[in-house]
C-alpha cells in the first residue's frame, strides 16, 4: 500500500510538471528568461528577493527584452508591457478589470474594497462613492491641507541651516495627518508622534506584500501563515484593523446620537459639506454598506491616500532641490498669486498654480507612484504583436512606460515643457499614466493634486530646497520608494533674492 502511494505522489508529480512544462513552452514565443517547470524564473529572482532585488531584476529585463516580456513567478505567467499600444489594448477594454494575481496578498489587509474588488460589488462600491468626490467636497478638504501644512512647517523648522536630512519621513507623518482626517474624521497626529505605529505598521505591510509575491513557496495561504513573515503580518494587520474599526464605531455613534438624517440621493451624498469620507459611507443611501464594506474602503482610501501622495511629493522635492531655476520659476508663481502674504491658499488659488501643475506632472512621468500595476485576463487579448492568453498576468511598468523616447525625448531630462497644452495634444494618450485610466483610474487623483499643491505651496514659501549628496536608491514597495529616502538641504525663503 505504501508503495503505491508513493508511485501514486511519484507520478502526480511528474504529470504536474509535465503539465506546466507544457504549459511553459507554449508561451516561449513571448521574450523572456527561460523558466523550470513549476518552479519558474525562481533562480533569476534568487532565494532571498526583497522588493529592490525584484524591481531591479523588472528593469533589467526590461532592456535585456524590451518593452514586452514573460516572467514565470512560480507557476503564474506575468507579461510586463511598457508600451502605450499595449497599455491601451489592455486598460481601455471594459472586460478586462479584475485585478492581477498579486492582488490577492493584499485582500488580508484591504478586503475586496475599490483597490482589489471586482464584479458587481465593485461597480456599485464605485459608483457610491464617486460622488464623495465632488469638487464641492474637495473645496471643503482644502483648510485640512492648509492646516497639516502649517504643522509640517512648523517641524521642519529643526532642519534649518543644518545639514541635509531625509524629508521623507516628514512629508509621510503629514500625509497620514491629512487622510486620517479627511477619510475618517479623525487625526492620529503623526505629526507630533515621530515614531507613529501606525505609519510603521503601513510601510512593514508594504514591504512584506511585495517580497511575498516573488517568493512562489508562500504563495499558498496555508504555508504563509505558518512562516514567521505570515506571523509578523498579521500582528501588523491587526494593529490596521483595530485602529480602523474602533474609528467607524465611535463614528456611527457619534452620528446616532446626533441623528443627522442620511443623504437622499446619491448626489446629495457627493454635495453635504464637511463631512469625512467615513461619515458619508456610514450614511449612504439605503445604508447600501456593511460595517465590513465600510472598514474596506476607509483602508484602501487610509493606504492609497496617504503612501501615494507622499511618494509624489517626496520626489517632486528632491527634483525641485536638484534644479532651482525650476524651483524658482514656482515661487515666482506663487509671489504673483500671494504678494508676500503668508496666508493660506484657497480653493480658487490652487487652480491658479499651472506651472507649479507641471512640476507636479512631470514628476510624475519620472516617479510614478503607481510604478507597477496589473491585470488578470479572464478573455484571449490581441495586442499589437502577440495573442496575451486568458488567465495571464499583464503588468504595466509606468516608470519604464513614461520613458519611452518615442513620446518623451530625452526621456531621463526633468523637462516642464512636455506638459504644456500644445505638447500633451499630439502624444498618445496611453503614454502617461500615473494615475493609469479606463475604468479602474484612480478615484482620488484629483484629491491627491489638490494636496500636493497645497503642501508644496506652503513649503516653497517658507523654505528653500536645496540638493543633498546621497542620491536616489529607487525601489517599488507597492509604491515607489526611495531606499536611501529624499535627502535634501534646508533654508528660509526669507533669505533667498530670486
Amino acid at each position: 500500500m505504501l508503495t503505491f502511494l508513493l508511485c501514486l505522489f511519484v507520478a502526480g508529480f511528474i504529470a504536474i510538471l509535465v503539465y506546466f512544462h507544457i504549459k511553459m513552452r507554449q508561451m516561449a514565443h513571448l521574450p523572456g528568461p527561460t523558466p523550470l517547470p513549476l518552479l519558474g524564473n525562481i533562480f533569476e529572482i534568487g532565494l532571498r528577493p526583497n522588493s529592490e532585488t525584484i524591481y531591479k531584476l523588472m528593469i533589467r529585463l526590461y532592456y535585456d527584452y524590451g518593452p514586452v516580456y514573460r516572467l514565470w513567478l512560480g507557476p503564474e505567467l506575468c507579461i510586463n508591457v511598457s508600451d502605450a499600444e499595449y497599455a491601451k489594448a489592455l486598460l481601455s477594454s471594459h472586460v478586462e478589470l479584475d485585478k492581477a494575481w498579486s492582488y490577492k496578498y493584499v485582500n488580508s489587509w484591504l478586503g475586496t474594497g475599490l483597490l482589489t474588488g471586482t464584479g458587481p460589488k465593485w461597480k456599485a462600491h464605485r459608483k457610491l462613492i464617486n460622488p464623495t468626490f465632488h469638487v464641492e467636497i474637495l473645496e471643503q478638504f482644502v483648510e485640512v491641507f492648509n492646516s497639516n501644512a502649517d504643522i509640517l512647517i512648523e517641524k521642519l523648522a529643526s532642519q534649518v541651516d543644518g545639514p541635509e536630512f531625509d524629508i521623507f519621513p516628514y512629508i509621510t507623518r503629514c500625509s497620514l495627518d491629512i487622510i486620517c482626517e479627511t477619510a475618517m474624521g479623525v487625526s492620529v497626529l503623526a505629526q507630533q508622534d515621530s515614531n507613529s505605529q501606525y505609519e510603521k505598521t503601513i510601510r512593514n505591510l508594504c514591504d512584506s506584500i511585495m517580497t511575498r509575491s516573488a517568493k512562489p513557496w508562500l504563495h499558498p495561504d496555508f504555508l504563509f501563515n505558518l512562516s514567521s513573515e505570515g506571523k509578523l503580518q498579521q500582528q501588523w494587520l491587526d494593529i490596521i484593523h483595530n485602529k480602523t474599526r474602533s474609528v467607524i464605531q465611535a463614528r456611527r455613534k457619534h452620528l446616532n446620537e446626533k441623528k443627522e438624517p442620511a443623504p437622499a440621493s446619491d448626489s446629495d451624498l457627493g454635495r453635504k459639506k464637511c463631512m469625512a469620507f467615513l461619515d458619508m459611507l456610514i450614511q449612504s443611501p439605503g445604508n447600501a454598506l456593511t460595517d465590513e464594506d465600510i472598514q474596506q474602503e476607509v483602508d484602501t482610501f487610509m493606504f492609497a491616500g496617504h503612501d501615494t501622495t507622499s511618494s509624489s511629493l517626496g520626489f517632486t522635492c528632491w527634483l525641485l532641490a536638484n534644479h532651482p531655476h525650476v524651483q524658482d520659476a514656482v515661487v515666482m508663481e506663487q509671489r504673483e498669486i500671494f504678494g508676500s502674504s503668508d496666508r493660506h491658499a484657497t480653493f480658487h488659488e490652487l487652480q491658479q498654480m499651472k506651472y507649479l501643475e507641471q512640476v507636479i506632472k512631470e514628476s510624475l512621468r519620472l516617479y510614478p507612484s503607481v510604478s507597477l500595476y496589473g491585470r488578470k485576463l479572464t478573455h484571449d487579448l490581441h495586442a499589437v504583436d502577440y495573442l496575451l492568453p486568458a488567465g495571464c498576468n499583464v503588468f504595466i511598468m509606468s516608470y519604464l512606460l513614461h520613458r519611452d523616447p518615442k513620446y518623451f525625448p530625452d526621456p531621463e531630462k526633468f523637462d516642464l515643457d512636455r506638459f504644456l497644452p500644445e505638447n500633451i495634444l499630439n502624444r498618445h494618450p496611453y503614454s502617461y499614466l500615473p494615475f493609469s485610466t479606463g475604468p479602474r483610474n484612480c478615484i482620488g487623483q484629483k484629491f491627491a493634486l489638490l494636496e500636493m499643491k497645497a503642501l508644496l505651496s506652503r513649503l516653497l514659501r517658507n523654505y528653500q530646497l536645496l540638493p543633498g549628496t546621497i542620491p536616489l536608491r529607487v525601489t517599488n514597495e507597492i509604491v515607489l520608494k526611495s531606499m536611501t529616502g529624499i535627502n535634501v538641504l534646508l533654508r528660509h525663503r526669507d533669505n533667498v533674492v530670486l
